[in-house]
This record gives structure tokens, C-alpha cells and sequence, in this order.
């Protein structure tokens, strides 16, 4: 390739007209009074000048004081319409050869939808790429959801930087099949590694996340404040998220995170960076609790889907309001079981941070959340769970005030109303991390239903049903925002 450039189209006489002159005629080779041919090639939507020495066109010229200027004038609706309906095409030019087509992303866009569009009509599995996976509870959250909606899905790649958890995931996860491709490296690692990116097919549908680390107010806090995207380690990522996207092009996206990460700069390249693909986005805060789930986990959703998709994040399904409490969620941990403790060392802690005044978000001190089985929610147990940090919530003991226990795995599984089949088997540490960095369930699963409704309303051509949203009480039992890493 000599030359690339972008132009629109321009009209003469009702007619679409390409005009070209100057610089990229004669990079081209294509001189005052040289002759060429036009081919059309209708299904890539290319049209290709071709120098020939019998062609049925002829460059013209102009004049500018002395200087001869060769210009490619073509003003016909024949040659020109399958052009019709994009905004700007690309030119590309060789030696002795100028290609025109429409941009790139709009050969995506309509690709993705034909793609989508094919395997809905033949009753095909949709292809799904999974993206800081974990241990995949938003990717089975997601495929029980389009199964809800009657869209079968197979999981065609998963990449974690943890091995350890995809391991897992590809044991006991059900969205999980033999073909299924584990990925085990930094997603910044396998986003510029050219020779791994190239075996990466194409999907229908991403599902993500991001590390919150960076972007959680916790821990935010712990280094200092400032811009999240200056964390080493994970503050960089949605530049990978974008370039993966960008090379499997699905024809939506699913992406969650935690509140703060809608007001940052990785959110807004995130945005902008899918609206320029052809993405139409879509984002609302989805509550554990809306669900009837037990956790008071609070995460921001976004959907991006291709334009000529329908989705409205209002219309996602909410259940009829049921009184809980984490009674349900509990194992039958005997009263004498050496898990009861009276984590002293906590409790000290607490009377230290009272005496120094320090302050929590929303005014509260960073005092220890104690629950008994009535309590109708819990607030969010993290990732690091497993290290018996204060502020996170520990359970009563039945008789003795002084005692407390830390949840235990399953039940941790059960207030995010997850599948125990995956943390089966999975110690305290490993668990924990797993459900600590994931999703309550409930709400992806309708938000994986929704998807579904919208994409059988493509199948059909139709415009996606509007059913009347279930409007809840929004209970402030417990804060969603209570120093607790997400």
C-alpha cells in the first residue's frame, strides 16, 4: 500500500460522483490521458481502477498555472451504488491500482449482523469470548440467560491471568465444553501478541469485566487517591479490552464492573472507542437485592450492541419482591465448631480506628459488620474475604455475644445466589476469590434473558416487545458503599 485516505462521496446530477485529483492519482500512476477499466466486486462492496492500456476510461486533466493536475472523475449511479447507505469509504492505493471501499467499521457492522443473523436463522450455537473470566459466574449467568431466551451459546474462549481459575471453571463450569479455549495470561499480553491474536475467532457475543482493583473506592483509598488508570498493574487494561474486541468483533458486548469505574477515563475510551465501531451503549446499575439475591452488591452493566440491534436495559425482567433473610444462605455449623472465634484482634482494631476519628464513606466508621440469621441482606463480601478483614460482614454466634464466624465458601455462594457447582471443592482462600470478584447473579442472568429477546426480535425482524417494568422499593438496609473492596 502506497496511500490510505479517507473520503465521502460526493453527488452530481443525482447521481453519486468520486472525484479524485492530485496526489493520490499520481501516487497511483494514473497520469493525464492513461486509460484504465472499473471492476466492481459487489460482494466485498469493492470497486477497483486498474491501469490498461485499452480501458474505456480515460484520466482527465486541469490545469493550475503550468502545473497539469490528473484527475479521476466518475459520475454514474451504476458503478457507484452499492456505495449507497455508507457514510465514507476508504482508498487505497497501489502502484498502478486505486481500491475503493466503504471504512472498515462499516464492513464490520455489516458483517457482525450477517454473521448473527445466519446462526440465529440455522439454529446455531452463538460463539462467546469471555474476558477476565475468573471462574466464570457472569459467563454462566449470562448462557442460562440466552438459554432463558431460548439462544443456544457455546463458550469459544476464556482468558484469566489465573490458570488456577480457568482450571476450575473448565472442571466444573457448564458453560464450559470440550472446544473450549483456556487462555491463561495477562489480557494486555494476549492483546499485542500478534501470532495468539490471530488464532482468536470471531464471536457474537463478549462478556468482560476488569479488574477493580483500580477502580473500586477502597482501593482507590489504599493508594492515595489519584486517576485509577495510574495503577501499575491493571489501570492500563481497557486499551486491551478494546483491542480484543476490535479483532473478535462481536455483535454485542456485555461488561460489568463496580459503580466508580463509570465516571473514569478507562469508561469513557471504553464509550467512545465502541460508538466508533459501530457499537450502540447502553448502561444501567444492576442491585443484588432488585433480585432478590441476598448480597447488596451494586454493579454497573453496560451493553453495547451493533447498530441495527434493539436492546432498552429498562425493559430487563425484575422478580416479584420476596422477603429474605441469610438464614437461607447458612450451612448447619454446630455451636461448638472451632470456625467461631472471638477475633479480638478485630474488635481492638475497631475501638482503635473509633478513638483516632477516622471516618468511613458516607460518615460511618470503619466499624465491623455483625449479622445474625434475621438480618434480611448482607453487604459485599470481596475478593480478599478470606483474610478476615474488619470491615467485612461476620455472622453472630446463636448464644454467645463474643463469638463471630466468617461466612463460609458456600454460603458466600448462596448470597450471590451463584450455582454451587462452581466452587465445588474449592478451599477458603480460592473460593472466596472467585465469588469476591464476581457478580451476583440474578441480575446478569436477566440481563443474558434480555439479550436473548432482543436478538430473537432480530431473528424476526421485528422491533424488540416492551413488557412493563416491575418498579421495587429501594431498601437502604445496608450500604453499598461501606469501605468493603468489591
Amino acid at each position: 500500500m502506497k496511500a490510505y485516505e479517507a473520503v465521502k462521496l460526493g453527488e452530481h446530477r443525482g447521481s453519486p460522483r468520486l472525484w479524485l485529483q492530485g496526489m493520490k492519482a499520481k501516487i497511483a500512476g494514473f497520469l493525464p490521458g492513461m486509460r484504465f477499466n472499473v471492476r466492481k466486486d459487489p460482494e466485498k462492496f469493492m470497486l477497483v481502477l486498474e491501469l490498461s492500456e485499452h480501458g474505456d476510461r480515460v484520466v482527465s486533466r486541469k490545469l493550475q498555472g503550468e502545473k497539469v493536475i490528473p484527475i479521476i472523475d466518475i459520475n454514474s449511479h451504476e458503478t457507484l451504488s452499492m456505495f449507497e447507505g455508507f457514510d465514507s469509504l476508504r482508498i487505497t492505493i497501489e502502484e498502478g491500482g486505486i481500491t475503493l471501499q466503504p471504512m472498515a467499521v462499516e464492513i464490520a457492522k455489516k458483517e457482525r449482523l450477517a454473521r448473527l443473523k445466519a446462526k440465529l436463522q440455522a439454529g446455531e450455537p452463538l460463539s462467546v469470548g469471555s474476558l477476565a473470566h475468573g471462574g466464570g459466574v457472569l459467563s454462566h449467568a449470562l448462557h442460562r440467560g440466552l438459554a432463558d431466551g431460548g439462544v443456544a451459546a457455546r463458550l469459544a474462549f476464556a482468558n484469566d491471568i489465573r490458570a488456577d481459575l480457568l482450571e476450575h471453571a473448565h472442571e466444573h463450569n457448564s458453560a464450559w465444553d470440550a472446544g473450549t479455549m483456556p487462555l491463561a495470561a495477562p489480557m494486555q499480553a494476549l492483546a499485542f501478541d500478534e501470532a495468539a491474536m490471530s488464532r482468536l475467532p470471531k464471536v457474537e457475543l463478549v462478556e468482560a469485566g476488569s479488574p477493580c482493583t483500580a477502580y473500586s473506592l477502597s482501593g482507590r483509598a489504599r493508594r492515595g487517591g489519584g486517576h485509577p488508570e495510574s495503577h501499575p498493574d491493571v489501570g492500563h487494561l481497557v486499551v486491551a479490552l478494546i483491542n480484543i474486541i476490535a479483532k473478535v468483533q462481536p455483535a454485542a458486548v456485555l461488561f460489568e464492573n463496580v459503580k466508580p469505574f463509570s465516571t473514569t477515563a478507562s469508561m469513557c475510551i471504553l464509550r467512545t472507542s465502541l460508538r466508533e465501531f459501530g457499537y450502540e451503549v447502553h448502561e444501567t446499575v444492576l442491585k443484588g437485592n432488585d433480585f432478590n439475591e441476598l448480597e447488596a452488591r451494586a454493579r454497573l452493566c453496560m451493553v453495547a450492541v451493533t447498530e441495527g440491534l434493539d436492546i432498552d436495559l429498562a425493559q430487563i425482567t425484575m422478580p416479584e419482591p420476596v422477603a429474605r433473610t441469610i438464614s437461607e444462605a447458612l450451612d448447619p455449623v454446630a455451636a461448638d465448631d472451632p470456625s467461631w472465634d472471638e477475633m479480638a484482634y478485630l474488635k481492638r482494631k475497631q475501638e482503635s480506628d473509633a478513638e483516632k476519628g477516622r471516618l468511613g464513606r458516607k460518615g460511618t466508621n470503619f466499624k465491623m459488620q455483625i449479622l445474625t440469621p434475621e438480618n434480611p441482606a448482607c453487604p459485599v463480601i470481596g475478593t480478599s474475604y478470606y483474610k478476615r478483614r474488619s470491615t467485612e460482614p461476620k455472622l453472630a454466634h446463636p448464644t454467645n455475644p463474643a463469638l463471630l464466624r466468617q461466612f463460609t465458601v458456600a454460603e458466600h455462594c448462596r448470597m450471590k445466589g451463584a450455582p454451587l457447582d462452581l466452587v465445588e471443592g474449592l478451599g477458603v482462600t480460592m473460593g472466596h476469590q472467585l465469588l469476591g470478584q464476581s457478580i451476583c447473579y440474578g441480575p446478569f442472568r436477566a440481563v443474558g434473558r434480555l439479550i436473548a429477546d432482543s436478538l430473537q426480535a432480530f431473528k424476526a425482524g421485528a422491533a424488540i416487545a416492551k413488557r412493563p417494568r416491575v418498579e421495587q422499593a429501594q431498601g437502604d438496609l445496608f450500604s453499598y458503599d461501606l469501605g468493603v473492596p468489591a
